[in-house]
């Protein structure tokens, strides 16, 4: 085991766009474990956008906010090098929420082990699809027949929620993201059936090009005028599940934030749910049932960014996902030296 490993700390908290002066290194000296405590080498960590709302004082997900000096990030995949609990042992493969650390000790009640065998690779467990199916299946209930859109469709919520709605009969399933690129990767990669850059053109528009007759549901990673576009191509009795808000995060104008057309929400009797997915037992487990049978059956593609570099990446990773660099489930690998 090495003598002391680095991980990344809030330093600043962040208001605004993300900067490097948020971020510093803290050097951990590796202690001696405790009864029932694990040692892991950190393989691999998450980026998703919502660590840029922990770094705020004002954080407004139903999750604790970091502290000045807390380790920044969330869910890891490691390996676990030396154990005193009775539950693991060298070599166990286990998923934590430890955040960006080249290592870390843990207590064995906070970590759950993995099996290597049933994905391609140990980056598939940092995925978004506990979100994605959540808001798909128990929110927005979406099921045979419906029209779907889904706003940010390339990020790694609506990337997998999109093909949810697929998988659970949606007649039509439509997408948008910010590049050509990506646009052309929902449609040939992902199989949905219609997308479009959302900068370019009449949202409204834009939409009814592929449902003239409306959506019935609306997956919202986005918020802004996506948000408002949304309710006017909506049908009478749509639902819209509110999962992100990715506008305001990148941006605090007024612009970014979305108004809601009170009269045409009120006479097409939409239902808003905005839901926060609080990872809990079941809802992981709903979604763990489908996802290994859905890769074996080849009705689900991954999409996911896989970065390799050293821990003091993270920070750079996390700035390049929040100006749209990356498509889909965005994990780093470790690099140890």
């Amino acid at each position: 085991m090495p003598e002391e490993y680095e991980r990344i700390a809030l330093a600043e908290h962040l208001v605004g766009e993300v900067e490097d002066r948020q971020f510093t290194v803290r050097t951990v000296e590796t202690k001696d474990l405790g009864d029932d405590e694990v040692f892991i080498r950190i393989d691999f960590v998450q980026v998703v956008p919502a660590f840029t709302d922990l770094m705020r004082v004002d954080a407004e997900i139903p999750m604790p906010p970091y502290q000045l000096g807390d380790t920044v990030g969330g869910a890891v995949v490691g390996t676990v090098l030396e154990s005193r609990s009775a539950d693991f042992e060298e070599g166990d493969l286990v998923f934590a929420f430890t955040g960006w650390s080249e290592y870390q000790v843990a207590k064995a009640e906070e970590l759950t082990k993995l099996d290597r065998s049933v994905v391609p690779s140990p980056a598939y467990y940092l995925n978004q699809g506990v979100t994605a199916f959540y808001g798909m299946a128990d929110v927005a209930e979406v099921g045979p027949g419906d029209v779907v859109y889904v706003s940010g469709a390339a990020g790694g919520v609506g990337s997998l929620a999109g093909q949810i709605a697929k998988i659970r009969g949606a007649a039509m399933v439509l997408g948008s993201a910010g590049t050509d690129e990506k646009v052309r990767y929902l449609v040939e990669e992902l199989h949905f059936d219609g997308a479009f850059n959302y900068k370019t053109g009449d949202l409204v528009e834009n939409i009814k090009s592929f449902a003239p007759d409306g959506i019935d549901v609306f997956f919202d990673n986005v918020g802004g005028d996506q948000f408002e576009a949304a309710i006017r191509a909506a049908k009478p009795n749509a639902r819209f599940a509110l999962c992100g808000a990715l506008s305001s995060q990148v941006s605090k104008d007024a612009d970014a934030w979305p108004r809601l057309n009170l009269m045409t929400a009120i006479t097409k009797n939409l239902s808003i749910f905005p839901f926060a997915t609080l990872h809990t037992q079941k809802q992981i487990r709903n979604w763990a049932t489908h996802f290994g049978t859905w890769l074996s059956e080849g009705k689900l593609v991954f999409p996911h960014t896989g970065l390799k570099g050293p821990i003091t990446d993270a920070p750079t990773a996390l700035k390049n996902l929040i100006s749209g660099k990356y498509r889909g489930n965005v994990a780093l690998e470790i690099e140890h030296s």
